[in-house]
């Protein structure tokens, strides 16, 4: 376990205190949640770096990616 010192203005720290924010579980799960959001957001950066790497399709193109994934599906049966 590790123990962490934060420094807060007065005011927030009474305002937190009195929500029930200072507790350990209280801060352990804001903490939990500021993480998954930012694991949310990195992978959404991380998408659309990857769609500017790829130029989007066309409609043409999409139908024909349609088509020839519907071909081999038929051939498999």
């Amino acid at each position: 376990m590790t123990n962490v010192t934060v420094s807060l203005p007065d005011e927030l720290a009474q305002q937190a205190q009195s929500a029930g924010l200072l507790r350990p579980d209280a801060i352990e799960r804001l903490l939990r949640e500021a993480m998954k959001k930012r694991q949310v957001e990195q992978l959404f950066t991380t998408m659309d770096k990857l769609a500017a790497l790829q130029p989007a399709l066309t409609e043409a193109e999409i139908d024909a990616e349609i088509a020839a994934a519907r071909a081999d599906r038929a051939r498999r049966r």
